[in-house]
């Protein structure tokens, strides 16, 4: 036995022995230099962050084995990977609010300023007809514009009654000019203006010029109304869904993919890109604005479209001058027959004393002409543009923000500090654990999907109520702009006929077109204004002295004519409706 004493000690230090546990292996295969050295740089303390690895039973989120974090340390990683996944979903639709906010801004000023354009060509038109004689009834013209850009910008209510009361006015100025021999008293002005506002349509003293601008205005500014108020309930529900509320669950799904490895001495190691898809689409399920976004989208371009074809908006703001000058025309040609009417069913007027009579205009005045810009050159506003430049702009956007709720997921994993890249899928990454392979599915955004999700406990308890919410207003929004393209008012659903895009008013929608030719009227238009509202001491509502806002002064001299239409020829009897100068 002594003389194998020597060789037992020889073999025994290649003898195996029981060796440490896996704790132990990773223990010693592990250090925690490199996560002390990278968050040192990320602003913490090093006295948080231990030197060596510990026991890490302390921990809430990540698993319980030898770490590199303190408690303080795990929440503080927590508290990031939550601000680093709402900063990037945020980020990441960035471009969706400024499309949409700089969409709005756009489109608004330039419907605007399309108003204060035609106020502008008709001033200048009309003053180089009438003169001073225009610059004497100027209220009637600028309390309807004034009354257009309330409506569109801040009422969205009695666009028709508006309407209706500049032809009131206007009849109520012009009659008695067509008159001068006549004097007027209120009580016959009144009874002027029931006369040719009544049900059945007979008299029409301004012809269809009434009808044919209420078909033109209402399209164009219910739909441009409904076009902006789109834009920007998009952009408010887009900036809501994007500020990602991040559940309990959620913020311990985001900590195992991003902040345990930190924990665990490897923060160089970037999580898998299934584990990521996984985690990010259960933390924002049923967060974003899906399956309304489409919807919402191909809204925005139908009205668009609609808006500058065949409900033009700048033809429509650009032909207000146009039909005014048709009823005046109109009302001159047929002033005997109307008059006839007037007299009969309302009495004839006083005689005024030959000596306070209104002389007719000098003949000399008569046959000037309106000088009309070709249909190639498209009116811009001061910003230079125009609406045609506009719609193509946003919609070369809208092919990038549709596909956006779906493909949000993946944008979010694309970031570096998410996951690694997609190219890298068969290397080692982090898979919530260790160092390996993610081996299960990278789940879609189906209910079944979502309740299988291998990484983030899922509930089914469908949209919670805020993004409810945004769904419903992104519904509303889409339903009013495509009520506004097929021709309805959305605020008001007792709009008639013509203005629904079926009946009498279709018959003008090829005459909104520029280039064009005018599409006759109907054998009988349903033109049934209402009657001029009133107050209960007899005073027609919204007279002479209407709000009258200057607006912003345009910074181009040049007026802006009229698309293709005929040349009009002011005769002498145009003129001589408002007396001489």
């Amino acid at each position: 036995m002594s003389a194998l004493r020597p060789l037992l000690l020889l073999l025994l230090p290649l003898c195996p022995g029981p060796g440490p546990g896996p704790r132990s292996e990773a223990k010693v295969t592990r250090s925690c230099a490199e996560t002390r050295e990278v968050l040192r740089s990320r602003g913490y303390s090093l006295n948080q962050i231990p030197p060596a690895l510990i026991s890490g039973e302390h921990l809430q989120v990540c698993t319980q084995e030898y770490t590199c974090c303190s408690s303080e340390t795990e929440q503080r990683l927590t508290r990031e990977a939550e601000a680093t996944f709402q900063g990037l979903v945020e980020n990441s639709g960035s471009f969706l609010v400024h499309t949409l906010a700089a969409g709005h801004r756009k489109f608004d000023e330039f419907f605007r300023e399309m108003l204060l354009v035609s106020q502008h060509s008709l001033t200048q038109l009309f003053s180089h007809s009438y003169g001073r004689l225009y610059a004497q009834h100027k209220l009637i013209f600028n309390g309807l514009f004034a009354q257009l850009r309330d409506y569109y910008g801040v009422s969205g209510e009695g666009l028709e009654d508006i309407l209706a009361d500049f032809w009131a006015q206007l009849l109520e100025r012009v009659f008695p000019m067509l008159h001068p021999q006549y004097s007027f008293s209120p009580d016959y002005l009144l009874c002027l203006t029931r006369l040719a506002s009544t049900a059945d349509g007979s008299l029409r003293p301004f012809g269809d010029s009434p009808h044919r601008l209420r078909v033109q205005i209402t399209r164009a500014l219910v739909g441009a109304r409904a076009f902006v108020q789109g834009l920007e309930t998009g952009r408010i529900m887009v900036s809501e869904a994007l500020k990602v509320e991040v559940s309990q669950s959620c913020s311990q799904a985001l900590m195992h993919l991003i902040g345990c490895p930190f924990c665990q001495g490897v923060p160089s190691l970037l999580p898998c890109w299934g584990f990521c898809l996984n985690v990010v689409r259960g933390c924002l399920s049923n967060k974003g604005l899906e399956p309304e976004w489409s919807s919402f989208l191909d809204g925005i371009l139908l009205l668009a479209e609609k808006l500058q074809g065949p409900f033009s908006y700048e033809l429509a703001a650009e032909s207000i001058g146009v039909r005014v000058s048709e009823g005046l025309k109109h009302l001159q040609e047929n002033n005997a027959k109307f008059s006839a009417q007037v007299f009969q069913e309302c009495g004839t007027p006083h005689l005024v004393p030959a000596r306070n009579r209104r002389a007719l205009a000098p003949p000399e005045e008569a046959g000037r002409l309106w000088t009309l810009v070709a249909e190639e050159q498209r009116p811009t506003t001061a910003a230079g543009t125009n609406l045609h430049r506009l719609v193509r702009e946003l919609r070369e956007r809208v092919g990038r923000m549709r596909n956006f709720w779906a493909r949000l997921s993946q944008t979010v994993c694309g970031d570096s500090r998410m996951a690694a890249d997609i190219s890298q899928k068969a290397a080692p990454c982090w898979t919530g654990a260790e160092r390996g392979r993610y081996l299960a599915p990278a789940l879609g955004g189906t209910l079944t999907e979502r309740l299988q999700n291998p990484d983030l406990e899922t509930e089914d308890s469908g949209a919670d109520f805020e993004t409810r919410r945004r769904l419903l207003h992104l519904r509303a929004a889409t339903a009013r702009m495509r009520e506004a393209a097929f021709g309805s008012d959305p605020e008001n659903q007792e709009a008639e006929e013509d203005a629904s895009g079926s009946g009498g008013g279709q018959h003008y929608a090829d005459d909104w077109m520029a280039g064009a030719a005018a599409v006759p009227p109907p054998a009988q238009p349903p033109w049934l204004p209402r009657p001029p509202r009133r107050d209960s001491s007899g005073v027609r509502a919204g007279g002479g002295g209407a709000r009258y806002n200057q607006g912003r002064s345009r910074s181009r001299g040049a007026s802006i004519g009229f698309h293709t239409q005929p040349i009009l020829i002011l005769p002498l009897s145009a003129l001589a409706l408002l007396g001489p100068r």
